[in-house]
């Protein structure tokens, strides 16, 4: 038997949570398909849990717009909601007089970006805000923070299903098809059954790309490339120094391995880059020797053996390694032909500061 209903989002992560409200509150028929047995699982509950500035991201790309958006909107949302957050600010330090042309470049981005807030330290600046920091210059973005995450992705499931919005836990996407003027979707799970929707939001991260190449008459074309990076993160064992976030200048991998706190003040390291072929969050001890070595450039008393493996993070890419960074893809009709469908894919950082934007964004490309 075939259930029919209005919407339906595949993946309890902090951006599926975010469709869902988003839906919800626009009065659509919500149900919300996720394969585990507790919302957000994956990508959104290993992270380093950062309120993004926008400063990292092309002009005019959606990671720069939707990221400004949503930080925008996310603090006073955590405010209204009593959701843990911090606005602790973040310095990016370069610790040698050779990063000092491409801090200035990443002033320039975050400035074009609509990071007005954006200062210029001089490393004597720098360091007296933080004494056990060693730099010749960094940026100060004071709009930077940290978050619950968890906490966030329970009031979007709040909102959601107090404006009427329904979780399916342990139910599986297993394919697709397109019927008539709708989708016909085959969900698995311990209560198998087959959902006919008007709507269809693909927010699977790590398996978006699994999940829209099940759907039957979606061009396989359209499919992006899927690669898993993974993140290790290592904790403190001692209190850590530091006030604010602190940041490398950017290396070709990537951010470089940065300090974050969480709310209660533990530090953290992380996230490395190594790229796999499958998902596995152990976390290998022996890693943290390259994360030693990396942390003294900017903190020289990084004290030996205080590191301890903490958890790991798969960020769904889709660009292969080596190539360059891409963009949020938000798939609409317009896009693949498919009425009612949206697919999100590469949905990571900076997707939970986003979260709200992208959420508005995906309802736009639907009542479009």
């Amino acid at each position: 038997m075939t259930e029919r209903v209005d919407a339906v989002v595949i993946g309890a992560g902090v951006v599926g949570l975010a469709v869902a409200r988003a839906l919800a509150l626009a009065e659509r028929e919500v149900i919300v398909l996720e394969s585990e047995d507790a919302i957000g699982t994956g990508t959104s509950s290993r992270n380093s849990e950062v309120i993004h500035a926008g400063i990292y991201y092309p002009k005019d790309s959606l990671k720069a717009r939707y990221c400004v958006a949503g930080r925008e909107r996310l603090y006073p949302y955590c405010g209204e909601r009593g959701i843990g957050h911090r606005r602790c600010g973040k310095l990016i330090v370069a610790t040698g007089e050779d990063q000092i042309p491409g801090l200035r470049d990443l002033q320039s981005k975050a400035l074009a970006n609509g990071v007005e807030d954006i200062r210029w330290l001089e490393g004597r600046e720098a360091m007296a805000l933080e004494p056990a920091l060693d730099c010749v210059a960094a940026l100060l973005s004071p709009s930077t923070g940290i978050i619950d995450s968890h906490g966030l992705m329970l009031a979007y499931q709040g909102d959601a299903e107090d404006a009427g919005a329904m979780i399916a836990f342990k139910s599986p996407v297993a394919g697709g098809r397109l019927a008539g003027e709708g989708i016909e979707l085959t969900v698995g799970g311990d209560a198998p059954m087959t959902l006919s929707a008007r709507t269809v939001v693909n927010s699977a991260g790590l398996f978006a790309q699994t999940v829209a190449a099940s759907i039957d008459g979606l061009d396989p074309a359209s499919v992006p490339p899927s690669y898993f990076a993974k993140g290790n993160y290592f904790s403190l064992a001692v209190r850590a120094p530091f006030t604010h976030l602190i940041y490398p200048a950017p290396e070709a991998a990537g951010l470089g391995v940065h300090l974050t706190l969480d709310l209660g003040g533990q530090a953290k390291f992380g996230p490395d880059v190594e790229w796999v072929e499958e998902i596995s969050y152990d976390v290998d001890p022996a890693r943290c020797l390259g994360f030693y070595a990396a942390v003294r450039r900017y903190w020289p008393e990084l004290p030996e053996d205080s590191l301890r493996p903490a958890y790991s993070g798969i960020r769904p890419k889709i660009q292969a390694p080596g190539e360059p960074a891409r963009d949020f893809m938000i798939q609409g009709p317009a896009d693949h032909g498919v009425k009612g469908l949206v697919n999100l894919y590469g949905i990571e950082s900076p997707g939970l500061t986003s979260s709200l934007a992208i959420a508005d964004a995906v309802v736009g490309l639907l009542e479009g």
